[in-house]
């Protein structure tokens, strides 16, 4: 048998991987929330600041530091709250703030009420460069409403979240600050995230389970501190860091 064609019947199913995601995806959307504020008097009340997903007890909501505002809840009546996506409204339930770590730019916050679905974390281990993951949000949820999108793609690189720079022009505080302290690797992926997306899990095609954290503006602001404009890639923050932020919570 020719050597091409031997090759050829031993290389994977194309359809493989998307037969995979396509089974995994219902598994992971009951576990996506929008995270934002609730104000009564307002128009609309909800006002979207980023995605979460469940984890732990199902009472613990996982999301990016960055997307939690500073509120002051006696002067504005404002609520930190999460949304659950359904198909005639969203549900909307409070959340406190129970744990931040903005060195890594996560947060986790505790949900009132019932439990809800929570998504199994990997091990940092199991993530290798050219394989396959995905990741759902709501990608500019303000605008495009808050349905569950999916995106897929693979982890490009594991890199440094903060590289020297060629002269002090291109420093800002934050990367001084990464710099200065132990730097930790990022996740660079080959799949378009999109304002909205932060905090969404970035999962295992297969299993399901969760990789890392998409972060959109912490990751950009040291890696990218020489360019003036964004450059369009996306990042995430790998899962070991939101295990070390569980601890003691569940």
């Amino acid at each position: 048998m020719p050597l091409l064609t031997l090759a050829w019947l031993c290389a994977p199913w194309p359809g493989t991987a998307s037969a995979d995601l396509v089974a995994t995806v219902p598994r992971i959307k009951p576990s996506i929330v929008a995270v934002g504020t609730y104000q009564r008097t307002r128009t609309p009340p909800f006002r979207f600041l980023g995605t979460g997903f469940v984890v732990g007890n199902g009472l613990l909501v996982a999301t990016n530091a960055h997307v939690i505002p500073a509120l002051s809840p006696a002067e504005q009546f404002e609520s930190l709250v999460i949304a659950l996506p359904g198909e005639v409204q969203s549900m909307v339930r409070k959340v406190t703030k129970t744990s931040v770590d903005k060195n890594s730019d996560l947060a986790v916050l505790s949900l009132e009420g019932a439990p809800l679905p929570a998504l199994p974390l990997a091990d940092s281990e199991l993530v290798s460069e050219g394989q396959s993951i995905a990741f759902t949000g709501f990608p500019i949820g303000s605008v495009l409403g808050l349905s569950p999108v999916t995106h897929r793609g693979i982890v490009a690189a594991i890199t440094p979240i903060g590289i020297p720079q060629a002269n002090s022009g291109a420093l800002n505080p934050a990367l001084i600050r990464r710099l200065a302290s132990d730097a930790f690797r990022v996740y660079q992926l080959d799949a378009t995230a999109y304002p909205g997306n932060s905090g969404s899990p970035m999962f295992d095609t297969e299993t399901g389970q969760i990789l890392g954290i998409v972060n959109m503006v912490f990751v950009k602001n040291t890696k990218e501190s020489a360019l003036s404009d964004p450059s369009g890639i996306t990042y995430a923050i790998p899962v070991a860091h939101l295990k070390a932020l569980l601890k003691g919570l569940q």
